[in-house]
């Protein structure tokens, strides 16, 4: 104990909670204590378990008990104290009391302090009036002329709440995992997904294997997914991680060949429109091309977005399949109206042929 200065960090664990106190782990033969005040929410909700790790500072010593703290506030900020808190980074509780020239009037316990205006929020900072009258953590910056000058900043608390936050995220959300987390917002280009407070991106495209082209249609604010991480940059307040929903789904081209192999015939509808011919949709996720080379009454001036609609009903013939690289060639064919037309016309004929291959001008030689 002789060897604890006042305002020293320790990293610590949760051994017992009671009705007033939360006692500690110290590596002695006796617990610390922190009073159980400091991890009760405005709800009056407790914050932390048995077993938790937290982060404590020391304040003082009487017979065998140890007294920490998460930091100082009210009648534990006294001048000795706010003086070990400046040299050791012990986080302080004050009240942002009005707003005056260049910032803020703090009180911290008795005492008044000062925090500039770019020290006060972090990267959502609010406009001035809505801090006055509510209690914020700072560390102390400046402490002159005896505690009569004391500069804050709740800044560098959320900074460094901010980075540990980061690196504990960083250790959990690596590529590959899986990931819960619920819709934020909605962009053009993708959603931004929170999870456990952090903002992850879902771009559009890693969706679903079905072409998206209105976000809002397949996702909505609030809304819970699973995704799988696929890129993770940890670098501060830039670190960057994307998400994938179709990561989770089956690939729809691991079966085409088997679904489709060359030579089927399906009824599909054009995806896209390019200059140098359709994309047509033959199931969902699998879009195949119909070269322009390859349609009847067109060529290479053709302006196929007035010649073709998106949406319509076209007919192809699997030409080639490259599975490996997701292509699909394709070839128009008849319609199925034309082939049950076909049918019946000649079914309607059999009798002429007398077995053999049916010849209009036989047919009406004969009548």
């Amino acid at each position: 104990m002789k060897g604890f200065e006042v305002g020293q960090e320790f990293e610590t664990t949760v051994v017992q909670i009671s009705n007033d106190t939360v006692f500690i782990d110290v590596g002695l033969k006796s617990e610390g204590f922190v009073d159980k005040a400091e991890f009760v929410d405005k709800d009056g909700n407790l914050t932390v378990h048995e077993g938790d790790k937290i982060k404590v500072y020391y304040m003082s010593a009487n017979r065998d008990e140890l007294h920490f703290t998460t930091r100082l506030a009210g009648d534990k900020a006294g001048k000795q104290m706010l003086e070990s808190a400046f040299h050791s980074g012990l986080p302080v509780e004050g009240r942002v009391e009005q707003e005056i020239k260049g910032g803020f009037e703090v009180k911290i316990g008795t005492t008044r302090a000062f925090c500039p205006y770019s020290q006060m929020g972090y990267k959502n900072r609010a406009e001035p009036a809505e801090y006055i009258g509510k209690n914020a953590t700072f560390v102390i910056t400046e402490y002159k002329n005896d505690g009569k000058n004391i500069v804050l900043s709740n800044r560098k608390v959320l900074e460094n709440e901010a980075n540990e936050k980061i690196n504990s995220l960083s250790k959990e959300l690596k590529v590959g995992a899986v990931v819960k987390g619920t819709v934020k917002s909605l962009q053009s280009y993708g959603a931004f997904i929170d999870i456990n407070g952090f903002q992850a991106l879902l771009p559009i495209s890693e969706i679903s294997h079905t072409r998206v082209s209105d976000i809002a249609s397949v996702l909505s604010e609030g809304q819970q997914i699973e995704a799988k991480i696929i890129k993770a940059e940890w670098n501060g307040d830039r670190s960057k991680v994307s998400l994938s929903m179709k990561e989770l789904e089956q690939d729809p081209w691991s079966s085409v060949a088997d679904k489709f192999p060359v030579g089927t015939k399906i009824s599909g509808s054009i995806a896209r429109i390019a200059a140098f011919g359709l994309f047509v949709n033959i199931a969902p996720g699998v879009d195949g091309l119909v070269h322009i080379s390859a349609l009847q009454d067109v060529n290479d001036k053709t302006n196929l977005s007035k010649k073709y609609k998106v949406g319509e009903a076209f007919d192809v013939i699997v030409e080639k399949i490259d599975q490996e690289e997701k292509r699909l060639s394709l070839k128009p064919a008849t319609s199925n109206e034309q082939d049950n037309s076909a049918d019946e016309y000649f079914k309607g004929h059999a009798a002429d042929d007398d077995g053999e291959t049916y010849n209009p001008f036989a047919a009406l030689l004969k009548k």
